[in-house]
């Protein structure tokens, strides 16, 4: 077996400068620390001073800046590049790390160290442009509070949340889908965003304005293609902009409503439209973007990776499920 060495702890050191301010010799504080003279020596001559003697504190900086060797990123080009891209792409720092252990069959990179990576470039070359590296383009960690009403009082026939299928909580039965408006500085710009909770499709629909019946039209438009197993309910907020809810009732679909002041209750489409922000902020005029530009970017968000699917994307997800339903019909149309 070869020799372990372990460094110097922070106790130790302020053992070692109390020691050393008192007069004590290099052996003395070897035999007190029960190290070596040679290591309490080389402590000495690297982190002591002429003019401030040894500070401990300043000792383990030191110590700890020789051992740095930069970031997994920073030493690994290659790598450094092929996460940007990906990020660049739209991906989270999870989904990259995700995909790359999917692709290799082992931990590549942890998403934490991607993360450390992004905030440690702002804070170095104070370019905050590396925040649009990441899905929500902060600067800064942390969750900021919002306040909101709602005008649950005006929605007819709602159902609470609660009421919706327990086969919709763990995500494990397609069919249950998640609608919010995504909107915009100039008035009468709005996205209709849904995804669906087992496979987290997502599927977009530009509008001329927030009217509740344009909406339920929209919605029906989405839904009605799906095999009805696909489209069996819906969640929404408490906006007046869902009151007419009950038309998708005519293709099967129920529909439930958030509680007062809980949007978070229907978390997945939410962070769907925080990601989406990212290439279309507040400030984004719809009229300059081409139907074929949202087309692009559902596409894109579809074939993303998701850590809650294995890091398989929602298409893949989704082409799995009915190839598998296909196959399934087929074996009991045989039969």
């Amino acid at each position: 077996m070869g020799t372990q060495y372990w460094h110097l702890t922070i106790e130790e050191r302020f053992e070692l400068a109390r020691l050393y301010t008192e007069g004590h010799s290099v052996c003395q504080i070897a035999a007190s620390l029960d190290r070596s003279p040679s290591t309490v020596a080389r402590e000495l001559k690297r982190n002591g001073s002429k003019t401030q003697g040894y500070q401990p504190s300043y000792a383990q900086q030191q110590a700890r800046a020789r051992r740095w060797r930069g970031s997994r990123l920073d030493r690994d080009p290659c790598l450094r590049d092929e996460v940007l891209v990906r990020l660049r792409a739209g991906w989270s720092p999870q989904q990259v790390a995700g995909r790359l252990a999917l692709e290799s069959g082992r931990t590549v990179i942890s998403h934490e160290t991607i993360y450390r990576f992004i905030y440690a470039q702002i804070r170095r070359t104070k370019d905050y442009r590396w925040r649009y590296y990441l899905p929500r383009a902060k600067s800064k960690r942390g969750w900021r509070g919002r306040k909101g009403g709602s005008p649950a009082s005006f929605i007819a026939h709602r159902r609470r949340l609660s009421e919706r299928p327990h086969e919709a909580a763990d995500r494990q039965e397609p069919g249950h889908w998640e609608a919010d408006l995504m909107l915009f500085g100039n008035h009468g710009q709005v996205l209709l965003i849904m995804t669906e909770r087992c496979s987290r499709l997502l599927a977009v629909a530009r509008l001329p304005g927030k009217a509740a019946q344009l909406v339920a039209q929209a919605m029906a438009k989405i839904l009605a293609p799906f095999p009805t197993h696909w489209r069996r309910s819906v969640a929404f907020d408490n906006g007046t902009e869902f009151a007419q809810h009950y038309q998708l009732h005519q293709l099967g679909v129920e529909t439930f409503f958030c509680d007062v002041r809980s949007p978070w209750q229907k978390g997945a489409v939410e962070n769907r439209i925080g990601r989406l922000r990212r290439f279309l902020p507040r400030r984004t005029d719809l009229s300059a973007c081409s139907d074929q530009q949202f087309i692009q970017l559902t596409k894109a968000d579809n074939n993303t990776p998701r850590k809650s699917l294995g890091y398989l994307t929602p298409s893949e997800f989704y082409s799995n499920q009915m190839l598998h339903l296909k196959c399934e019909s087929t074996f009991l149309l045989s039969r």
